[in-house]
């Protein structure tokens, strides 16, 4: 598979995240998006609980591809690829809270790992600064940081469940949770499709250079 199809995967990953957290609650009555978890989804003894862990495993493995397709960009700029190596951890974690349902021990292991593929975003940024072709990439990834960021802070209220925050949050809490999941695949989706504007224009340069030559 080569590189421009495999950057398409993280926009693939996006639209199936949210095709099946919008549908899947469907099969579960009385399931409130507003103010239930993802995990409610999937958890033990729902009757969405095997299509939302094959869901995750299929998500994970499009972040996988994804990575890897991050992870050679990375190299042929001659930069770190750490960012690449960040977002495949994120395919782990996703994996882990989709096989150990909710309420596995394991399930808030993995969610909490997912912290680790959440800093992909300023990582990507911060190692591809300076580079004029991917001024926009890493414009938009400072952004989705931010963003991401942002949305990790909201979710922290959960750990303070007495806190003013908490408070404020919990009667929309679902919305609160799918903010942080949707702006990080929001970052994925959107840097796979800037980076195959990217080579498609790379394409189109050594296509017309060797025209050039003839």
């Amino acid at each position: 598979m080569n590189l421009r199809r495999r950057l398409l995967f993280g926009l693939i990953a996006a639209v199936i995240f949210g095709c099946g957290v919008g549908l899947l609650p469907l099969m579960l009555p009385g399931y409130n998006s507003i103010t239930q978890t993802v995990s409610e989804i999937g958890e033990f003894g729902s009757p969405a609980r095997l299509p939302f862990t094959a869901m995750l495993c299929v998500i994970a493995a499009c972040i996988l591809i994804f990575a890897s397709a991050l992870r050679e960009v990375s190299n042929g700029l001659g930069r770190s690829s750490i960012a690449a190596w960040l977002t495949g951890c994120m395919a782990i974690s996703v994996a882990g809270v989709g096989i150990f349902s909710f309420p596995h021990p394991l399930h808030n292991d993995f969610g909490l790992s997912e912290l680790i593929g959440y800093q992909a975003p300023w990582v990507l940024a911060l190692t591809w600064r300076g580079l004029p072709q991917m001024r926009r990439t890493v414009a938009f990834s400072w952004l989705m940081a931010i963003v991401v960021w942002c949305a990790i802070i909201a979710n922290l209220a959960t750990l303070d469940r007495g806190g003013a925050l908490w408070r404020m949050e919990e009667p929309v809490y679902g919305i609160v949770q799918r903010l942080l999941f949707v702006s990080w695949f929001a970052w994925l989706a959107g840097t796979g499709l800037l980076l195959r504007r990217n080579a498609l224009a790379m394409d189109r340069g050594v296509r017309n250079l060797g025209t050039v030559g003839l």
